[in-house]
Parts: structure tokens; C-alpha cells; sequence
């Protein structure tokens, strides 16, 4: 393969075929070092200099030169990342002490990569008064966007300390530059780490599939037996975790009994995918949303807290919990990761290469 073919196909998105050729590999290493400085360290490594000066072209050229072998790109990976990492291993019981201190999550309306939209359609567009558009600014504008800062913040540093514990494995090369879809390799697999949490559709489809009415509609239907006040105007996730509360606080044995059935089917869905998380898999796959589709290989890291599902984000700066599970599955991992599995989107066929960590939060 030459340079020009693989780099079409990694703009074409065709990354699991990469990486399954010597060639192809090796372009999507060299691409994760793809910054000058990076490139100059790995020509300096293998004791050249190269011919040229613009990151494309030394790109090109560290591809075309042979004596780059595939045991210096990996020795220099290690070496930036080893660089950078240090820095960070420093800094980081103080991180995870201060991730401790937000208390809700909470992105106040503005939600994740749509935070200009949100703003223009709520605000600029819809308002005419000067008065009322500074006081929304001072009510809510301010106070949205706190939360949006502060979940963003969180989510920012908790993937940098997950990504870090898988980084550190020796089974791991990490990708020390922007590469889009790959966060590192296990065992020349190249993965995109996706962080997550058990998801709302997936139970509701389960659900269906078994007969079972959704959680959200028996819940409503018990508050409405009981009089108990709820607002219906609610995202459904904010209203099934509100309903979720109202009746684990509810003095009466059919409130129980309800919570009961739903804690007892979620559990099974989760030692389900436990043993085997093919249809978890799929399930996150085809409920992409458009903006955010890929075919890329991708390693879910599925958080689950049983004792209180909506708190499962709490989580994701549990570091010692984290640490473990994933150390223990990376020490067990075979020499081909993940396994290889067909979806669908958009009535289209893709095939991936894809794994599913999940980690339940421990009783007590």
C-alpha cells in the first residue's frame, strides 16, 4: 500500500481495514505522530534527517522510509507519551480530589456541542426587549451556563484519567497526537474509548421486546394513582429519574413493588451483557445520532451504579474501582482483541471490530 492509497482510506473513514494490513497500520501510527515536533523526534530517532519541512511531507516521507521501522514508531510513542504523561501523574491525586467536589450534574439546559445553537434559538432569536434579555441573562443564562462549565470541566479531566489508565497498560500504545477515531492500540488494534452509561433506550427496547410496558408510563401511571405531582413538560430522562425518587420515598408496598420489577429487570439486562455484550454493542452502535455517526472500533466503558442508576456519573472519577477493572481486563486481553460484529444504520451494513468494559459500582 502506498502513501496516497492509505491516506484515502483513512479519509474515507476506513479504519479497521488500516489496520488490518502491515502498511495500513503503520500509516495510522506515523499519523498519531503527525505533529512536526513530533515527526522531527522520530526522524532524530532513527538517527536521519529528514529532507523535508511541512508536517504533510514528513509524514510522506517517514512512510516511504524503511529504516523507520515499526519498533522505533512504537519506542517513540512510548517516550512522548512517557514525556507528557509524567506531568499529568503529578497533578492527579489533587485532580481526582477536586472531581469529588461537583455535587450535581447538571448542564442547565445548554446542552453538550450545542451550546451557540441553544443560546441563538433561546435567547438572541426569541427575544425582542432589551430589559427582558438582560435579566434572562442575569436568571438563567448565567446559571446554565455555570453547569455547562462545570459538566463539561468534569467530563474534560475524567477522560483524560481513564484514557491515562488504559494508556499506562503495556499491552497499549497510545495515540499522542489528534487522531480522529483512535485513542490508542491494544495489541496493534487501534480503538476509540467511548464512555458511557447503561442506556435509557436500550432498557426501553428490551422491554418492548419482552412485553413490558416502558418504565416511564408505569411510573406516571403510579404517581397518577397516587396524586403525587410531577412536571410533564420534563426531558424523559430528568422525568424518570424525578419519578424514580418520588416513589422509592413513597410509604406504600405497590411503590416497592413497581421499583422492584424495574431494579430486577435492569439487573438481569446488565448480567446479560456482562456475559456477553454483543446486543449492548449493537444497540450503541445503531443509536448514533446522525451529527455523531462512525464505523470506527470502538471500547465501551459501560458505567453502572445498580444502587442508583441516575447516579452512575459519579463513577467516572472513581479511580482506584476504574483502575482495577480495566488493568484486569487489559492483563486477560488475547492477542486480538475485542471481536468482530455487523450493524446496521441508515439501512446501510458496517462491520467493526468492538469490545464492551462494564464496571457496576460495588454494594455498600
Amino acid at each position: 500500500m502506498d502513501f496516497e492509497t492509505a491516506q484515502a482510506w483513512f479519509r474515507d473513514n476506513r479504519i479497521r481495514e488500516l489496520s488490518q494490513t502491515n502498511d495500513g497500520l503503520r500509516f495510522l501510527k506515523l499519523r498519531s505522530l503527525s505533529r512536526r515536533e513530533h515527526l522531527y523526534q522520530l526522524f532524530a530517532s532513527a538517527d536521519l534527517t529528514p529532507q523535508t519541512t511541512s508536517a504533510r511531507e514528513l509524514l510522506k516521507e517517514a512512510f516511504n522510509t524503511t529504516s523507520i521501522n515499526d519498533t522505533i514508531i512504537n519506542s517513540t510513542i512510548q517516550q512522548i507519551y512517557a514525556s507528557e504523561r509524567e506531568a499529568r501523574r503529578q497533578q492527579e491525586p489533587e485532580l481526582v480530589n477536586q472531581l469529588y467536589r461537583l455535587e450535581s450534574f447538571d448542564w442547565g439546559g445548554l446542552h453538550q456541542n450545542s451550546l451557540e445553537r441553544t443560546i441563538i434559538d433561546n435567547y438572541v432569536k426569541k427575544i425582542h426587549n432589551y430589559n427582558h434579555l438582560s435579566n434572562s441573562i442575569e436568571n438563567e443564562l448565567h446559571y446554565s451556563m455555570r453547569g455547562y462549565v462545570l459538566c463539561s470541566w468534569y467530563n474534560h479531566w475524567t477522560s483524560i484519567i481513564i484514557e491515562d489508565i488504559f494508556r499506562d497498560h503495556d499491552k497499549v500504545l497510545p495515540a499522542v497526537g489528534l487522531i480522529k477515531k483512535i485513542d490508542f492500540f491494544i495489541n496493534n488494534v487501534p480503538f476509540d474509548l467511548k464512555v458511557t452509561y447503561f442506556p435509557e433506550g436500550y432498557i426501553k427496547q428490551c422491554r418492548r421486546s419482552e412485553n413490558k410496558r416502558p418504565e416511564l408510563t408505569l411510573l406516571k401511571q403510579w404517581a397518577r394513582q397516587h396524586q403525587v405531582t410531577f412536571s410533564p413538560n420534563l426531558p424523559d430522562s430528568q422525568l424518570l429519574s424525578d419519578l424514580w425518587k418520588k416513589a422509592s420515598d413513597y410509604p406504600s408496598e405497590d411503590a416497592q413493588t413497581l421499583l422492584s420489577e424495574l431494579t430486577n429487570f435492569r439487573q438481569q439486562l446488565i448480567q446479560e451483557a456482562q456475559t456477553n455484550p454483543v446486543n449492548l454493542i449493537k444497540w450503541l452502535y445503531e443509536n448514533q445520532g446522525i451529527r455523531r455517526f462512525d464505523a470506527s472500533n470502538r471500547l465501551f466503558l459501560v458505567l453502572i451504579d445498580p444502587s442508583n442508576f441516575f447516579q452512575s456519573w459519579k463513577l467516572k472519577r472513581a479511580k482506584p474501582l476504574l483502575d482495577a477493572r480495566i488493568t484486569a481486563y487489559l492483563d486477560k486481553i488475547s492477542s486480538s482483541p475485542g471481536q468482530t460484529l455487523n450493524f446496521i444504520w441508515e439501512r446501510k451494513n458496517y462491520t467493526v471490530i468492538s469490545d464492551a468494559i462494564i464496571i457496576t459500582k460495588p454494594p455498600g
